[in-house]
């Protein structure tokens, strides 16, 4: 399974979706979208917007750090 994570370093919720997947044992991929602007992109044509974090797993594309919705997709 993959996961992407679109996050800056200063976002505290982009921390905690990163440490959630840590704890559940899900590797993910980051990308930093304040200074990768090819992510940036990818990021807001799949969200429709800014804001971060925006996860995708499973094709599926979570805004915000929802651990409902992340389980839910996760299947745990």
């Amino acid at each position: 399974m993959e996961v992407k994570i679109y996050s800056t370093p200063g976002c505290p919720w982009c921390h905690a979706a990163k440490e959630y997947m840590k704890e559940k044992k899900v590797k993910y991929k980051d990308f930093d979208v304040s200074a990768d602007a090819k992510a940036r992109d990818e990021m807001v044509k799949k969200s429709g917007q800014m804001g971060v974090p925006v996860l995708e797993i499973k094709e599926t594309v979570i805004v915000g750090f929802d651990k409902d919705k992340i389980d839910e997709v996760l299947g745990k």
